[in-house]
């Protein structure tokens, strides 16, 4: 199975490598193009475009101007290791994945990305901000979705081929990336997790910063237990959750533990 994750906002460039291993993206090209549309938007443009700050629209510019291609071990960082965000802390593939499970998670978790479109763990890549559901018009298109088309959804195709027994997609991303994901081209059942917290009332609710982490963790379990079947998801647990047989559905499992203090 293939699992798939968004990326984050927040970026880790500093801190030492847990792996040397790393690869390159494969749809680069398409990236390098969205770069050069990118460079021609001033700070004001893109401040209104991904409504940010002045501050951050000025280390974009300077992020897209630096861009530059060959990528190596030293302009780029490999894409599990660059993300910084609440889906990466709870994965902790720094501190938890051995040699080996950076192997298997190069086999089996795909990042969805705006600039990257479809990133392996360990491909490099260069600092950036690009959300997937920013509105931004290239000669593709009017929007990200539109840029990257199926292309996205071809290359996964071509991933579950390649992998004996993988008849399913786990899908741990957010809905504005899983949006460039067409699953009539991936041609196999898509299994949507949802985390959801008790509260101390019995009232149930999903809470977006314990369910990011908790996709992180999902991710890092599948990873590291090699998990295979799409059944065995339902003895994840990580975290104090569990599976919820009664709110659950095929393509919806629900796990769910007593809200955090």
């Amino acid at each position: 199975m293939l699992v798939l994750l968004s990326p984050a906002k927040s970026l880790d460039f500093e801190s030492r490598p847990a792996t040397r291993k790393h690869t390159e993206p494969r749809l680069l090209d398409r990236s390098t193009e969205l770069i050069e549309v990118l460079r021609t938007k001033s700070p004001d443009e893109l401040a209104r475009l991904m409504k940010i700050s002045d501050e951050l629209a000025v280390l974009n510019v300077a992020r897209y101007a630096d861009f530059e291609t060959p990528f190596t071990t030293k302009n780029a960082r490999a894409a599990v290791l660059a993300f910084d965000g609440d889906v990466y802390r709870g994965m902790d593939a720094a501190h938890s994945f051995t040699e080996r499970d950076f192997t298997e998670a190069q086999k089996t978790i795909r990042i969805l990305s705006g600039l990257y479109g479809v990133l392996r763990p360990l491909d490099l890549i260069q600092p950036y901000r690009l959300e997937m559901g920013i509105g931004l018009a290239t000669a593709r298109g009017r929007d990200l979705v539109d840029y990257w088309g199926d292309v996205p959804s071809r290359l996964l195709a071509d991933d579950l081929a390649e992998s004996p027994g993988a008849d399913a997609v786990i899908n741990l991303a957010s809905q504005e990336y899983f949006a460039a994901v067409n699953p009539g081209v991936l041609a196999v059942p898509i299994i949507s997790p949802r985390f959801e917290e008790i509260t101390p009332s019995g009232k149930r609710r999903m809470v977006s910063f314990y369910a990011k982490h908790a996709r992180g963790a999902m991710a890092a379990w599948l990873v590291t237990n090699r998990v295979r079947s799409v059944r065995k998801i339902r003895d994840f647990d990580a975290d104090g959750y569990h599976f919820d047989q009664h709110s659950s559905t095929v393509s919806r499992p629900v796990f769910v533990r007593p809200q955090a203090s």
